[in-house]
C-alpha cells in the first residue's frame, strides 16, 4: 500500500470558500470536494492531450499521404453510430 500525499494549500477568496462549502454532498468535507475536483480536472486534461495526439497524426499522416476521409463519409458514420445508440437505448424498458 502506497503513502498518501497532500497538494499543496491553495488560498481562495473568501467568498469561494462559503460557495464551496455551501455546496458540499451530505457527507462530504472540502477536502472530498477539492480531490474529486482535481481528479476531473487531470481527466479532462488527459482526455484533451490524447485528443491532441490523434489529431496531429491524422495531419501527419495525410501530409504523406494525401489521403483523407470526406466530410459526407465522416458525418454518415457519426449518423449511424448515433442510430445504432439511440436504437440501443430505446430497447431498454424505462427507470
Amino acid at each position: 500500500m502506497s503513502k498518501t500525499a497532500v497538494l499543496p494549500q491553495v488560498r481562495v477568496a473568501p467568498e469561494l470558500r462559503q460557495n464551496v462549502e455551501a455546496a458540499l454532498a451530505d457527507g462530504e468535507t472540502l477536502s472530498d470536494f477539492v480531490e474529486s475536483a482535481v481528479r476531473r480536472a487531470l481527466d479532462y486534461r488527459t482526455l484533451q492531450s490524447e485528443f491532441a495526439a490523434r489529431g496531429q497524426a491524422a495531419s501527419e499522416q495525410f501530409a504523406s499521404t494525401g489521403q483523407s476521409i470526406s466530410t459526407e463519409a465522416v458525418l454518415g458514420e457519426l449518423r449511424q453510430m448515433t442510430q445504432r445508440r439511440r436504437a440501443k437505448l430505446g430497447s431498454k424498458p424505462a427507470l
